[in-house]
């Protein structure tokens, strides 16, 4: 019976088939349960198969939410089946990342797809909106760019995202932050439009409706998150925070944070955990405004100090009951804030802020709150940069490395490019040291002090030189001040020890005690930088003489474990044989000797090579410089400063080669102005010049000497031949007074006999113009009378002209009347011609486009009777050829008849016979 009822039983349908049945039913049905029925079964398949469910029914999935999108029931469903896709069951057989691609491709190759899930979330409800969230969050970690771009060109796509944190259902809100954070990591244009949506106002009211920093959860860190994606690099979004009042939000953030941890109660364990990551994570927002060489790093610095977030960094940074990893991350940060800013770092310097010291405290007034009273202990305020020294140079646990290291941080952030800051501190220093107080966070104090090679806090010698380093580094007149800083008094008999003296010897009894490799590294930074470009340093330090013979020992020590040292310690003679002169007190050649014969070439190019290869130089930029280091509680893996790294890796080509440089050419540096280091060929030479041209002087002068004498004997012959020729001229005088007398008389003489030849000559000239004047009268007349002739004649001859011009016009005027007769006839003549030609023409051409138009007609119709002709001429050559074939049949035929023994008519025969004659004549 059960055996017959199964072979009845229709056929069981396996899962492909039913859901190709199923969306079938989703792309043919038309009322919209139907639909729903149909997408509620595909959801049943999705987790375990993905693949078949999306190859064949995504696109009618994708349509339904853009035909059924009034329907919140079938919207619904809808977006749950896409989800699941996304998120396929790990058991399923068909689950691949490959899914997760291709469902994220057919979204975004279409702008209408994602604009669909972004029209859903205008609707207010929940799932609508939480699911198209989650659904683009999806097909954003699969394919980022795409749907970044097809969000960015949907209509108001934006808009509609940035609005979504105003949601007051925290999941929605939540989920909108998020998609918002994972859109924005990347793309600057998103990073603007989302900017200027007034994300900043609504993160920040966010924060606030979450419990701000201290009672705000994971939403809190990822506003913040949200916070650095927009700022990060976009200098458009930095200047829009600044000008919208967002640095005065940090700042009561901050505030808060502040008066929360000063409260009474304080904060509670189980909130100071999350306290510290959100606040941690504000700090790294603010650093983003303060990227080293950006334009607006300077205003952005200026705008948190006058919003007062700087000073509030400042007070978290020193308050001892926050964690040590965020009060490194303030001190970091209120380095970045003041790094080359001149009057942020002298204002910074003015500020107080809570002693760091370990010291006892005096209660403070009591402050009443019911039975409680505040049992906050007051503590004594510091100078900040006697606090940071206190912070940096104490000894401290290696648990607090990360703090110290932040705190030499802001010192170096203070010192960064500020000339006279690095003078007065290290004057400061200078005369702390040499005064009879002891300075516990004195850099000179612990630098200079004997080290006996087993102190246990390494790193307060190498902080100490760090801080060193950066004040003498590329700052000429630091380390002249640093020059003048000695031990012992001379003019009481006591030995002078210079400064760099004192930190050699320290280096070498720390190397030779087996001190911590931190401390050696530290010296040998110290004096790298200061005797770089310095001859003057470079001469102090061979001023004792064994010095050199301690770093060449130090190179060539077989301890595998000191390559730095010995890296360092090349690197260090590198320099002084650079920047020596011949003036030295180790001679250059005398050192380059030295260098050669003690240490080697080959040596010192594989100490050299071995300590750029060094992970710890080489790899420098890329690893962390933190408590990260601790080897099983030991101290961190910190051994260089990061200036003095690239200080290294900047000049290791140029020291690298020192030792092939000729010891008879010196390096030329120029200090202040000042150019020290030039060949010491060219001022021997320049010496031997001088030599040769005071002596030319000498003799030059005694030559002037006897030139002088000489004229001075010129001189009195001068004044003797001045007297003669005085007495000589006094006679010339008296003789040219006489002459001058005799001259007057002859001049009047000669005047009364000119002025009688002068009256001569008047009279007789009066008589000639006289006689002149009647012949000029005469010949006037004369020319009148033949005028007055000559006049006559003139008018007899122009009035015949006259008469003659008059009948030759008559003459002309009759012949203009007969010629224009005759052209007149001759017009008419030709007009009655041209006429006449032009009837003939006219007519001619008739005939021509009869003739022509006959001639047409007549080839038309010899071309139609050749064509007929031709038609005709087949035709009968058609029938000739039949007619041939005819006759051919028909002589065999006879033939055949005759052969058989049949009659054939004579007629026939004659045909055939004529035929044959016919065959032969041809």
């Amino acid at each position: 019976m059960f055996r017959i009822l199964e072979t009845q039983a229709p056929t069981k349908q396996n899962a492909t088939d039913t859901i190709n049945t199923l969306s079938g039913r989703l792309q043919s049905a038309t009322l919209v349960e139907d639909r729903r029925a149909a997408i509620l079964g595909l959801r049943s398949f999705a987790k375990l198969y993905p693949a078949s469910v999306a190859s064949g029914g995504l696109r009618n999935l994708i349509n339904s939410l853009n035909h059924d999108g009034e329907d919140v029931d079938t919207t619904k469903v809808v977006l749950e089946t896409l989800l699941m896709l996304f998120n396929p069951d790990e058991s399923s057989p068909e689950a691949s990342d490959d899914i997760a691609l291709w469902l994220a491709d057919e979204f975004t190759q279409r702008q209408k797809n994602i604009t669909i899930l972004l029209d859903l979330l205008d609707r207010h409800d929940f799932f609508s909106r939480l699911y198209s969230l989650q659904l683009i969050s999806a097909i954003s970690s699969a394919r980022p760019e795409r749907t970044q771009e097809c969000v960015y060109t949907a209509p108001l796509g934006v808009s509609r995202l940035v609005a979504i944190l105003d949601d007051k259902r925290e999941a929605v809100r939540t989920e909108g932050l998020l998609l918002l954070t994972a859109l924005t990591v990347s793309s600057s244009d998103l990073q603007k439009l989302v900017a200027f949506e007034n994300a900043f106002d609504r993160v920040f009211a966010i924060i606030d409706a979450e419990g701000s920093l201290t009672h705000g959860g994971v939403v809190v860190q990822d506003c913040l998150s949200l916070l650095a994606n927009l700022l990060r690099l976009n200098v458009s979004n930095q200047s829009f925070f600044r000008e919208t009042g967002g640095a005065s939000k940090v700042a009561a953030i901050l505030d808060q944070v502040r008066r929360e941890e000063d409260s009474p109660d304080g904060v509670a364990d189980w909130a100071a955990s999350q306290r510290d990551k959100n606040l941690w994570g504000l700090l790294s927002v603010i650093r983003l405004f303060l990227s080293t060489g950006s334009a607006g790093t300077q205003v952005n610095q200026a705008t948190f100090w006058q919003t007062h977030v700087t000073p509030l960094v400042l007070e978290i940074a020193f308050h001892p009951s926050m964690d040590m990893s965020i009060r490194a991350e303030a001190l970091s940060t209120c380095a970045d804030l003041i790094r080359g800013n001149s009057t942020l770092q002298e204002r910074f310097a003015q500020s107080d802020v809570d002693s760091p010291s370990e010291i006892p405290f005096e209660p403070a007034t009591p402050k009443l709150n019911g039975d409680a009273q505040n049992s906050r202990k007051a503590r004594p305020r510091v100078n900040v940069i006697q606090g940071l020294l206190e912070l940096a140079l104490a000894v401290s646990r290696v648990s607090s490395f990360d703090l110290r290291l932040a705190a030499c941080e802001c010192i170096k952030a203070y010192l960064y490019g500020h000339g006279p800051i690095r003078l007065h501190f290290l004057a400061r220093a200078r005369d702390g040291h040499v005064s009879d107080e002891h300075e516990a966070d004195n850099i000179l104090t612990i630098l200079l002090e004997e080290n006996d090679g087993r102190t246990g806090d390494p790193y307060r010698h190498w902080v100490a030189a760090v801080v060193l380093f950066h004040l003498l580094y590329e700052d000429y007149d630091a380390k002249q001040l640093a020059m003048e800083i000695a031990e012992g008094d001379a003019s009481k008999g006591e030995e002078v020890v210079t400064c760099i003296q004192s930190l050699t010897e320290n280096l070498v009894t720390g190397v030779q005690r087996g001190g911590d490799d931190r401390v050696s590294i530290a010296y040998l930074m110290v004096l790298s930088g200061w005797l770089y470009e310095d001859p003057d340093a470079v001469n102090d330090f061979l001023g004792e003489g064994s010095n050199v013979q301690s770093l060449i020992q130090m190179v060539l020590q077989p301890n595998p474990q000191k390559v730095l040292v010995a890296g360092l310690c090349a690197f260090l003679l590198g320099i002084i044989y650079e920047f020596s002169t011949k003036d030295s007190p180790v001679p250059r050649a005398t050192l380059h000797e030295i260098l050669t014969t003690r240490l080697g070439r080959e040596q010192y190019n594989d100490k050299m090579t071995k300590l750029r290869e060094s992970p710890l130089v080489r790899d420098y930029e890329v690893s962390a410089h933190t408590s990260a280091f601790e080897n099983f509680g030991g101290l961190p893996e910190v051994y260089f400063d990061k200036t003095f790294v690239d200080f290294l890796k900047d000049n290791y080509s140029r020291v690298f080669r020192a030792m092939d440089r000729d010891p008879g050419i010196e390096i030329s540096v120029v200090a202040n102005g000042i150019q020290k280091g030039i060949s010491r060929e060219l001022v021997d030479s320049l010496r031997s010049q001088l030599e040769d041209r005071s002596k030319a002087l000498q003799k030059a002068e005694a030559e002037i000497l006897t030139v002088e004498r000489k004229l001075g004997q010129e001189q009195a012959e001068h004044r003797k031949a001045k007297e003669g020729a005085i007495i000589e001229l006094n006679r010339i005088k008296s003789i040219n007074e006489s002459l001058q007398r005799h001259h007057e008389e002859d001049v009047q003489h000669l005047h009364l006999t000119n002025q009688r030849i002068l009256q001569e000559a008047q009279g007789a000239h009066e008589k000639l113009v006289s006689s002149l004047q009647l012949e000029a009268q005469q010949i006037k007349q004369e020319s009148e009378e033949a005028a007055a002739k000559i006049r006559t004649r003139h008018e007899a001859e122009t009035n015949d002209l006259k008469s003659a011009i008059h009948q030759l016009e008559m003459t002309i005027e009759k012949l203009n009347k007969d010629h224009a007769q005759d052209l007149q006839t001759a017009h008419e003549e030709y007009s009655t011609n041209m006429k006449v030609i032009e009837a003939r023409l006219q007519r001619a051409e008739e005939r021509t486009l009869e003739a022509e138009e006959r001639a047409s007609n007549a080839r038309e119709s010899a071309e139609a009777s050749n064509v007929n002709r031709l038609s005709v001429q087949v035709e009968l050559d058609d029938l000739l050829m039949v007619l041939g074939d005819l006759e051919e049949k028909r002589a065999k035929d006879k033939k055949r008849l005759r052969t058989l023994g049949e009659p054939v008519s004579e007629g026939e025969e004659e045909e055939e016979e004529e035929e044959e004659d016919e065959g032969d004549a041809e």
